[in-house]
């Protein structure tokens, strides 16, 4: 994906959309306590042991990736590339904090699963919107593309290299990597390309 699109009100929206619901899908699955995807398992760590808030790991994380992103793939940078680095850590803590305090733990593996089913299909949902805008490639997601661009590589081994190398330092680091993880890892895409061709594209089709 490349930021040819125009700038439409349109487009904005879906994209700020989407951001706001990946970010409840991301809060599902840290309630789940089941692991979630690996870049913000790694971030939730780097919080917990700095001591600091997710929302401020997330930007500092996004910040050294935007600074390859920029120095090499500037094509890929748009609205959403900003958005999406700046506020989606906050955004997390912003609906995982009210959800802990509310539903408390899960109770059994049971009740893991069924906050981790939530969190597949809204996650997805808002990563579909998201794409679907094209306006912009968020600083983590640049990694894989950066690395196929510049390297023989397929995009999906980039993809799992990248996702994989920050599960094992989550893990090092003696984060959550489980069950979600590879969910998000490996079962995602069918409900994105569900979501993009049902809903997003439907609803984000400019007119004319």
């Amino acid at each position: 994906m490349e930021t040819k699109q125009k700038l439409s009100a349109r487009r904005v929206l879906g994209m700020a959309v989407g951001i706001v619901i990946i970010g409840l899908g991301i809060a599902l699955f840290k309630q789940s306590h089941l692991g979630n995807d690996s870049i913000s398992a790694l971030n939730m760590r780097l919080a917990e042991l700095l001591g600091v808030s997710l929302g401020l790991v997330n930007l500092c994380v996004n910040v050294l990736f935007f600074l390859l992103e920029i120095a090499f793939g500037r094509k890929y940078i748009g609205l959403g590339t900003f958005i999406n680095g700046i506020f989606m850590g906050y955004i997390i803590t912003a609906f995982y904090d009210p959800i802990a305090a509310l539903c408390g733990p899960a109770g059994s593996f049971a009740g893991q699963l069924v906050w981790m089913a939530l969190a597949v299909p809204v996650t997805a949902l808002g990563v579909a919107l998201y794409q679907t805008a094209d306006l912009g490639i968020a600083p983590y997601d640049y990694l894989s593309l950066g690395l196929r661009d510049h390297t023989p590589f397929p995009y999906f081994g980039c993809r799992v290299f990248t996702d994989a190398l920050c599960a094992l330092l989550c893990w090092l680091l003696g984060g959550l990597v489980g069950l979600g993880t590879l969910v998000c890892a490996f079962c995602l895409g069918p409900f994105v390309q569900f979501f993009s061709r049902t809903v997003a594209e439907k609803v984000l089709k400019e007119k004319g």
